[in-house]
């Protein structure tokens, strides 16, 4: 067994390209776009390099590649959290070794370069793919979900690390009318707190991420492993996903035209993936470009409120809308997550809406010695 460090074009493209023989017997995998996968790992194409560094390894058993993994350091992580995080991702493996190889390559990598924990998956952050699934191995992942083999839990753990923190996914069938009580929270946050709520403007879509931008950092800055994403960062996601955006999904809660929450579902682009096998020439394209408008499945990807009206019903108000819109434009499911497994207070909102928990992922940790 051989662990060797991506170094060459053709090397990245081998690491790529792994994940679509590893999976291809996998009926609920959906292949990524190979385009999107190397601009997430290419310095230059990725703002999260602006302040990151990474290496990727592929392991290979007689010359054939049988896993790879990344290994990533991030300043503004440490910078937020007061520590010194490695974290590994893009994690893929054939065996309990070849898996031991990659962990303990990557968990090199982050000790020279000064970590003290090492942390995973994450590929790179929780702004982006992150957990390995442990639940919920029957239902297909929805947009920007990880998937992966029943194996990898046992095989991380036996590499040494344990348990940091498991997240939830829930889904949703849109009622034919919002619970009484979102209904009665809504109420009362319009006309105690005047708070209104408003669709995407796409007219002045640049004005309106501009107050994502300043929801987002604010309203998650207490969460578990968040690391505020810089604007380089969202104007890079937000031009990624544009295409797929149905500007109704897109609510935000105002109080005299000053942005208080907003929140987010976005159709689930998995469905037109699943079709195109990773490529979008030459047909591939067209195959998208014609499913996107027909999708009726979404993900619920996020709700953020400014601290200052956190307990004042505005998260009932957005999801009272969302409920409303997505019954009446045909959707057949909804995903909301992930959410944190001791976030009690969103969970139960979750719960009261009619969700069921469907899928557990889960990051694991190891504490690093010197």
């Amino acid at each position: 067994m051989d662990v060797v460090p991506v170094q060459s074009a053709s090397d990245l493209d081998r690491f790529i390209r792994y994940v679509y023989r590893r999976y291809k017997n996998e009926p609920n995998w959906v292949p990524p776009l190979a385009s999107d996968e190397k601009a997430r790992l290419t310095p230059g194409k990725n703002p999260y390099f602006e302040h990151a560094e990474a290496a990727t390894f592929l392991a290979q058993d007689s010359g054939r590649i049988v896993g790879r993994v990344a290994a990533t350091v991030d300043r503004n992580h440490d910078a937020f959290h007061g520590e010194k995080q490695g974290a590994f991702g893009f994690f893929e493996a054939e065996s309990a070794d070849a898996a031991a190889a990659l962990l303990g390559a990557a968990e090199a990598w982050v000790r020279a370069k000064g970590a003290e924990v090492f942390r995973g998956p994450m590929s790179f952050t929780t702004n982006d793919e992150c957990g390995l699934l442990i639940e919920g191995f029957e239902y297909r992942p929805m947009l920007l979900m990880p998937y992966n083999v029943r194996e990898y839990g046992g095989w991380i753990e036996n590499a040494g690390l344990r348990k940091a923190k498991d997240l939830y996914s829930w889904r949703i069938t849109p009622p034919e009318e919002p619970p009484v009580v979102y209904q009665r929270i809504a109420s009362l946050a319009r006309r105690r707190e005047r708070i209104v709520s408003r669709p995407l403007d796409m007219r002045r879509f640049d004005e309106d991420l501009a107050r994502v931008k300043t929801i987002y950092n604010a309203a998650w800055e207490r969460n578990w492993g968040f690391v505020p994403m810089t604007d380089a960062e969202i104007d890079h996601m937000a031009k990624q996903l544009k295409p797929a955006v149905v500007a109704e999904l897109i609510r935000f809660a105002e109080v005299d035209g000053a942005p208080v929450g907003f929140a987010m579902i976005l159709p689930d682009v998995n469905v037109a993936l699943a079709q195109v096998k990773g490529r979008l020439f030459p047909f591939g394209i067209f195959r998208l470009l014609w499913t996107l408008p027909r999708i009726r499945y979404g993900r619920f990807l996020a709700l953020g409120v400014v601290r200052e009206y956190q307990k004042k019903g505005v998260g009932a108000l957005l999801v009272e809308d969302l409920m409303r819109i997505t019954r009446r434009r045909g959707y057949v499911q909804c995903e909301i997550g992930w959410t944190l497994e001791d976030n009690d207070a969103v969970n139960d909102l979750i719960l009261t809406a009619g969700s069921v928990r469907t899928a557990v992922y889960r990051i694991y940790e190891k504490r690093l010695t010197p």
